[in-house]
């Protein structure tokens, strides 16, 4: 298979880093894009083959996206992975992380894929835009609400998009991942058991027992689909559950 460059938000860590890690083993060129540079340099030090960028930029800042964009100039890219988010409880009031959340999660990944979206369109091939939605598209936890709202806006943004996006051959898809063995999945564990009152092994054992296999997936796992998805050309406008069992849809 011919290399491919694809641009992965949230590189840096969890399901990103491991994306990039996956797509780069296979052959192709990942541009890594994040807030931290750090944490993007160690991704990029795991990476097999040459090519691979760091790309830092804040998805939440159109000026700073555009000038991420113009580091790499007229580079044609063939798929963008748009996985960047945060997560955690958001409370009314003073020190709401509503705005945050939402920007992030959201309005970043609207950022992000229009942004580098003119270097999709001149490829003249199939292209892919997978984004990084989550089970909480489909449930509710209390004091998540933003959470919860950002992750299912964006599988209407994702369903836009695949219609928009359809007459360039561009085909976007969503993937929606239940616990994930990251950072940010054992922070929420600890978050949730500490409001309880409760060890967060204790809450891991609760947490599991709506999970039909009984465990997390491993970042890797999702990784492996979302390459799948950037070699397909029939899958379009859908939403991926990959959650151990937690959600089945008919």
């Amino acid at each position: 298979m011919a290399s491919k460059t694809y641009i992965i938000s949230g590189a840096g860590s969890g399901i990103g880093k491991a994306i990039a890690q996956k797509l780069a083993a296979e052959g192709h060129v990942c541009f890594l894009l994040g807030r931290s540079e750090q944490t993007l340099r160690q991704t990029l030090s795991k990476l097999k083959g040459n090519g691979h960028q760091v790309l830092v930029a804040d998805i939440r800042d159109k000026q700073s996206l555009a000038a991420a964009a113009a580091k790499i100039g007229g580079t044609l890219i063939d798929g963008l992975i748009a996985n960047s988010g945060i997560g955690g409880e958001n409370y009314w009031g003073d020190a709401d992380r509503w705005d945050d959340i939402i920007s992030t999660n959201l309005t970043g990944t609207y950022n992000f894929v229009n942004t580098f979206l003119p270097q999709l369109l001149n490829t003249g091939e199939e292209k892919q835009i997978v984004i990084t939605s989550s089970v909480l598209a489909r449930l509710g936890v209390a004091n998540y609400s933003a959470y919860c709202a950002s992750k299912a806006g964006l599988l209407g943004l994702m369903r836009s998009w695949a219609v928009q996006f359809a007459p360039q051959k561009i085909l976007v898809n969503a993937i929606c991942p239940g616990w994930v063995d990251t950072e940010m999945s054992q922070d929420g564990l600890q978050g949730i058991a500490d409001n309880i009152g409760i060890t967060k092994d204790e809450f891991y054992d609760i947490a599991m027992q709506s999970v039909p296999l009984r465990r997390m997936s491993q970042p890797d796992e999702i990784a492996d689909l979302v390459y799948y998805l950037t070699r397909q050309r029939s899958i379009t406008g859908q939403t991926i559950d990959i959650n151990c069992g937690a959600i089945m849809n008919s």
